[in-house]
């Protein structure tokens, strides 16, 4: 056990910066590009629910079952009071939730501890898998999984820094983007069950505000994460000492 535990807790050095620079415009090419994120959403749903269900969880509410869709759709089942402050905590913390893992998973990572990142996200889908009552959704969960495991397991310690950076990059991309698509779905009255519009209805704010609030949370993970991610603080006297 204590092999484990070392394992899990030793550190990598990081990629050189030009490397995590190219991860990250690799992952905003993802994430603009209509194709691939069509791809790769399913990704950030994943962490959408898995929010949904944290949340219901700490909040201690009965969940009942997570479900995720082929069109990249996702919803999470619970059971409680339908109106106190678990049910606002779990329905506002879904959009968020991407992006919050990604901060997180940004200090992990800029720590060098990829190995423990790698291992809790492990964990984590496992703990998803469990929850999860259809079998799109239980096989998107077998095959994320697997892949993880595949580059924990099998990969030189330099290529899973590699993956590390991009795939953090992409959850604090990425976690922006369904802000945006919300709102404009909203704007066309195409999304009146959103959450934004769940919450609304609950505390008699505008989904509006939500929205923004979703996006602020967003946005500032995006700017921590990146400042963690590229050492700015390193970066920015080597390059006016360089001048």
């Amino acid at each position: 056990m204590k092999a484990l535990w070392n394992h899990l807790i030793a550190t990598q050095d990081a990629p050189p910066t030009w490397l995590i620079v190219l991860a990250g415009l690799a992952a905003l090419a993802a994430v603009a590009y209509p194709p691939s994120w069509h791809l790769a959403r399913g990704l950030i749903t994943i962490a959408h629910e898995g929010g949904h269900a944290l949340a219901a969880v700490l909040t201690r509410r009965r969940l009942h079952g997570i479900r995720l869709h082929s069109d990249t759709s996702g919803v999470t089942l619970t059971r409680g009071n339908p109106r106190g402050l678990g049910m606002i905590v779990t329905a506002g913390s879904g959009y968020v939730a991407p992006s919050l893992l990604g901060f997180g998973a940004a200090w992990l990572t800029s720590a060098g501890h990829i190995t423990l990142l790698l291992w809790s996200v492990l964990a984590l889908l496992a703990c998803m898998l469990l929850m999860i009552r259809n079998i799109f959704g239980a096989v998107s969960l077998l095959v994320t999984g697997g892949a993880v495991f595949a580059i924990s397991s099998f990969t030189k310690p330099e290529v899973q820094a590699v993956v590390a950076y991009a795939a953090v990059w992409f959850l604090l991309l990425g976690g922006v983007r369904p802000i945006v698509e919300l709102q404009s779905k909203r704007r066309r009255g195409q999304a009146p069950d959103s959450d934004a519009d769940q919450l609304a209805r609950l505390t008699r704010i505008p989904g509006t505000f939500w929205v923004v609030l979703f996006l602020l949370v967003s946005a500032a993970a995006l700017a921590a994460g990146a400042w963690l991610l590229v050492d700015l603080p390193a970066l920015l006297p080597a390059a006016f000492g360089s001048a």
